[in-house]
């Protein structure tokens, strides 16, 4: 992808205009498509994504031990081929310094899963700021392209997550980052979370706030296909590129196929993945990082991607 292709928006200052297209370069690998490794499971779900068993497909399978240690993302991150690692500052500024050519988008804000809709409706305020992003850039050199935001719509307190967002991503262009927002319909007004309207709404809302990606669910129709369903949500975006949360963990083939669906029958600009990459083994782990990257970023096809996914073939970007 040649920098002329790079809609840089309005809010980014004449001097940070190259700051920016050099970030969107490196977090898409010159391809426009954003491969987002997902590391903020530490707070959102806590320790129930990294240790015990986990629900794939209806069988409890064990999570492999190398999951235990929060340098397995960091491993996974290094060694793969991925566009962005996203995780909390706290964790990236103990990790980091070992792993500096991984490019880093840090998250804003996050909350744990264990207050219910049912007991709160869900708010996630601002944990660090864009200016404390620019300073740890600054004091560490280390590879910060972007940050993170979750918004959740629907919620009672939507009003002040937008306002927090909408700041956050005028922020974050003044200064030449990238940002990607999570966008999540949730709340006790909101009765389907998955609902192809709702979740086209959320990606709308994603873009109003000022956002370069959104990351969204995938969608569950009530009837139709759902890769049919989403293309709702990649239109209400426009110019901001849709990106799709991995979810818990599923079988390889499974969900390769659904990544594939999402980005060359939906028209997704990437994917979003945590578990299904790193509940795995560390080999494993990057077996599917890199399978995932071969759908998002090299245009492959599923049966290509499987045969990554196994160790049957490499996948190395630009061959």
């Amino acid at each position: 992808m040649n920098q002329i292709d790079v809609l840089v928006p309005a809010d980014v200052p004449e001097d940070k205009k190259a700051e920016y297209i050099k970030n969107f370069l490196v977090a898409t690998r010159y391809t426009g498509k954003l491969m987002l490794f997902a590391g903020d499971q530490k707070i959102e779900h806590m320790n129930d994504d990294f240790y015990g068993t986990t629900d794939l497909e209806g069988k409890e399978t064990k999570i492999p031990l190398d999951d235990a240690d929060p340098e397995h993302l960091f491993k996974i991150a290094s060694q793969a081929t991925i566009g962005v690692f996203a995780s909390q500052l706290g964790l990236i500024a103990r990790y980091a310094p070992s792993y500096p050519r991984v490019p880093y988008l840090i998250k804003l804000n996050s909350k744990t899963h264990l207050v219910k809709t049912t007991q709160h409706d869900p708010s996630s305020k601002m944990l660090w700021s864009v200016d404390d992003v620019i300073k740890f850039k600054q004091q560490t050199k280390l590879k910060v392209v972007g940050v993170g935001f979750t918004v959740y719509a629907g919620s009672e307190y939507e009003d002040e997550m937008m306002r927090e967002a909408a700041q956050i991503a005028f922020q974050a262009h003044q200064q030449g980052l990238l940002t990607v927002f999570w966008m999540y319909p949730r709340g006790k007004a909101v009765p389907n979370e998955k609902d192809p309207h709702l979740v086209a709404g959320a990606a709308g809302m994603g873009a109003c706030l000022g956002s370069d990606f959104v990351k969204v669910n995938y969608p569950k129709p009530k009837e139709g296909s759902a890769a049919e369903a989403f293309k709702e949500a990649i239109t209400a975006a426009g110019r901001t590129g849709v990106i799709t949360s991995g979810g818990s963990s599923k079988a390889v083939r499974a969900f390769l196929q659904e990544t594939w669906d999402q980005i060359h029958i939906s028209g997704a600009r990437g994917n979003a993945t945590g578990r299904n990459i790193h509940q795995k083994p560390l080999t494993e782990a990057i077996r599917m990082a890199n399978a995932l990257s071969a759908i998002t970023l090299g245009n492959k096809d599923v049966d290509f991607a499987e045969k990554v996914a196994k160790g049957e073939i490499p996948f190395k970007l630009g061959e």
